[in-house]
């Protein structure tokens, strides 16, 4: 195996990509698994579940980064965006989260044009059908001639019609030697049919005018639907946390999980599908050989993040990390606060401040930034800016950048969401330069979206 994994790292040092893939499938094939790393490669058994090799490469199928089609009824706007393939954000390096920032505001909300209503059209074709009754150029005419010859089925023509078609062709033409009353003996003599065709008509007025027929009632405004939420989460190790915080959410909540599981660091990816399995029906995972960027891998967290939101179909998207555990129903509260003007609810929410040196904690109400703790985003909102921000290979500070791109107002509901955290991982847990460094390449983007001079 070792000798095979050798000739898979010098093929992709070749950019022989092609046959680097073909090794893999060999090794696979044999049992085992190559994760690739800043100093080579290492070789683990093969796991149990499917195992895509990058990010990249997990399907998307079902929504296909297309927005859903929900009605507004739902308190979410219908329209949404995919994915823009051109959507790059600026990987350059920056400045950290204590640097001097500007002020601006995030700029207002922009709707996706809707489409021209139809009704006026439509009402003045029906309008135009109606005048036209009994004419011969009329669109329902041969209808009408149908109805109004004898032997026909008069009892399918409505009494307006049956009216119109009584006074166009059961009645004799006016002699154009003057007007006569209509009924005339003489007349009934010259044209019998035409006293049977009016008969057969007036039967059937009084067949459809009946006052004691059962009247259909209008149809009520159609009940609100709730909207429909998953939870996408990222799992780059520590399985012990992600068992609680999935426990907790399918305790409290009816949101739907998908989740991302970078390279098993830990086991944790094993973890997860052992959770999968036990709730096929709430729980989706997915599982790439990239390892964390943080942990010298390639996978970064605004890829993760986008396809995460890729895979999700629902009309609220839940960023959450698997450090922040349910006490109760935090999601809901969240759901809740979202509405045409506000695209994203968080728990902890921030403001710079007056010094524009660092971000404060802020609300509940309206913040000008929610951190990547917990939070709810409308998904049509999320998409429509091309969803996280792809450079961002960290998670620090792109919270701030993702916050102030999205169209809309953001919320924080503060202490009052039955919510805790345990021992903060992505910031306690890695490497203090690699998360400096990160950092301020972040937070670059953040001033410039801040309007920093």
């Amino acid at each position: 195996m070792t000798e095979l994994a050798e000739r898979r790292a010098r093929a992709r040092a070749d950019r022989d990509y092609a046959g680097a893939d073909a090794l893999r499938d060999d090794i696979e094939a044999e049992g085992w698994a190559v994760r690739d790393t800043d100093d080579g490669f290492e070789l683990a058994p093969r796991p149990s579940f499917k195992v895509w090799p990058t990010v990249s490469s997990v399907p998307v199928t079902g929504a296909g980064g297309r927005p859903p089609e929900r009605s507004a009824e739902a308190g979410l706007r219908p329209e949404g965006h995919g994915i823009p393939a051109s959507t790059n954000r600026d990987t350059d390096a920056g400045t950290g989260r204590d640097a001097a920032v500007g002020t601006v505001e995030a700029g207002g909300e922009t709707r996706a044009g809707e489409p021209a209503g139809t009704g006026g059209a439509a009402a003045g074709a029906g309008r135009g059908a109606s005048a036209d009754v009994g004419r011969g150029d009329a669109p329902d005419a041969e209808r009408v001639a149908a109805a109004a010859e004898p032997g026909a089925r008069p009892e399918g023509v409505g009494q307006l019609d049956a009216e119109r078609i009584g006074e166009a062709e059961a009645a004799p033409r006016p002699r154009p030697e003057g007007a006569e009353l209509l009924g005339r003996s003489d007349d009934v003599e010259r044209a019998p049919e035409r006293m049977v065709s009016s008969q057969l008509l007036w039967d059937a007025s009084l067949a459809v005018s009946r006052v004691d027929e059962e009247v259909t009632p209008v149809e009520g405004r159609k009940p609100m639907t709730s909207p429909t939420v998953t939870v996408g989460l990222v799992v780059d190790g520590w399985p012990d946390d992600l068992r609680e915080c999935v426990r907790a959410l399918l305790t409290h909540t009816d949101a739907k999980i998908v989740a991302l599981d970078l390279g098993d660091v830990d086991g944790s990816g094993a973890v997860l599908q052992e959770l999968a399995d036990a709730d096929p029906e709430r729980i989706q995972a997915w599982h790439v050989a990239e390892t964390p960027h943080w942990r010298g891998g390639t996978a970064g967290w605004g890829e993760s993040r986008n396809k995460l939101l890729e895979l999700d179909d629902s009309d609220v998207h839940v960023v959450m990390e698997t450090s922040t555990v349910l006490d109760g129903d935090a999601i809901t509260p969240l759901v809740e606060a979202l509405s045409d003007k506000v695209s994203a609810a968080g728990w902890k929410g921030v403001d710079p401040g007056e010094d524009r040196r660092e971000w404060k904690d802020a609300g509940p109400g309206d913040v000008r930034a929610v951190l990547g703790h917990l939070f709810a985003v409308r998904r049509d909102a999320a998409l429509s800016v091309g969803g996280f921000p792809s450079g961002a290979r960290y998670y620090r500070n792109a919270d701030l950048e993702f916050s102030l791109t999205i169209p809309g107002n953001v919320v924080a509901l503060g202490d009052e969401l039955p919510v805790h955290e345990g021992r903060h991982r992505g910031y306690h847990d890695v490497d203090p330069e690699y998360r400096e460094r990160e950092s301020h390449r972040t937070y670059e983007r953040v001033l410039r979206l801040l309007g920093s001079p």
